[in-house]
């Protein structure tokens, strides 16, 4: 049989009420022992709330909306999303994924239908998304903040060129992906390569747009000087793509080309030359998202403060 929440009350000695407001997050007005009285005999009669009813009474869902960028579907990504879904579920709460889509009047519909407790982002939101999700009271919060000098992916762009200029290169490219839908961290990486170029008092970076095409990337490759030159590349896919074209048009890497991915993708480590790239720590980002999104939509703070998102140079033979 189904336990209900009456199941509960008798089992703890309280009222059905009192069972309802303390395992609906409305607690703290009951004294410590009532509220562990009841969380323990939920525990032993294996209770779950009404997803139905917790809907009803707070006029919201128990689904967090993320939206995620029309971009390759990469193993950073998917880790994140992975250990979102598990720390939310721990707060009775459940990711929906959702491509983010450019049409407002989509957006509104789906946060009109879906009614959730707040929405997570993976890049930042429009003004309209803005106006549309507090204009229905919906908590909201991107990963990264809308300037694009600051955060982790402006972040990426200037250690790929520390690391190159480390290794003697002067001459720098920043590639990035050919299709706008996919490219959504580049403004901020080559803003990132642009303004560590300058510090480093390095010409302007080159920048070349190809996709994960072997046509595509001969060609931006035959674009570039016959000089040495060393690529800021928007992912590993992106390097690997370069290097094959390297391979075939002769060019000695990483003499006359040099490259740099972003992921450490495992076909980064198993190609010839191993790559050179960047590791992202997916699950402190992960971690510090969702404790951002349950500060925002509890009051409460989280404690993610000694958490640190340090990017890391891994270290191949392309650069």
């Amino acid at each position: 049989m189904v336990t209900t929440s009456r199941d509960v009350a008798l089992h703890a000695g309280v009222s059905r009420s009192t069972v309802s407001e303390i395992l609906n997050g409305r607690g703290g007005k009951f004294a410590v022992a009532t509220r562990e009285k009841v969380e323990q005999a939920a525990r032993e009669l294996k209770y779950h709330p009404s997803a139905a009813a917790r809907s009803l009474v707070r006029g919201t869902s128990d689904l967090v909306v993320a939206l995620i960028p029309n971009t390759t579907f990469g193993v950073n990504l998917q880790d994140i999303l992975e250990k979102a879904t598990e720390e939310l579920a721990e707060h009775g709460l459940t990711l929906l994924l959702r491509f983010s889509t450019p049409s407002s009047q989509m957006f509104d519909r789906l946060i009109s239908t879906a009614n959730p407790r707040g929405v997570l982002s993976f890049m930042p939101f429009s003004v309209k998304e803005q106006e549309i999700m507090r204009s229905r009271g919906v908590q909201f919060i991107a990963s990264s903040p809308l300037d694009s000098h600051s955060g982790t992916n402006y972040d990426i762009g200037r250690l790929q060129v520390r690391h190159l200029t480390e290794r003697g290169h002067r001459q720098v490219a920043f590639a990035r992906l050919l299709d706008a839908r996919q490219d959504v961290f580049g403004d901020e990486r080559e803003s990132g390569v642009r303004d560590e170029c300058q510090a480093q008092g390095l010409p302007s970076p080159t920048i070349l747009k190809l996709g994960v095409n072997r046509d595509e990337a001969l060609a931006a490759l035959d674009s570039l000087a016959p000089a040495p030159v060393a690529i800021a590349c928007y992912n590993d896919d992106i390097a690997t793509a370069l290097l094959s074209a390297a391979t075939i048009r002769g060019r000695q890497v990483p003499e006359e080309i040099a490259l740099i991915g972003m992921d450490n993708t495992p076909i980064s480590q198993v190609v010839v030359p191993r790559l050179t790239t960047i590791d992202y720590p997916a699950s402190e980002a992960a971690h510090l998202t969702v404790a951002g999104f349950l500060s925002a939509i509890t009051g409460d703070a989280v404690e993610a403060s000694d958490l640190h998102l340090a990017l890391r140079v891994v270290e191949g033979e392309t650069s």
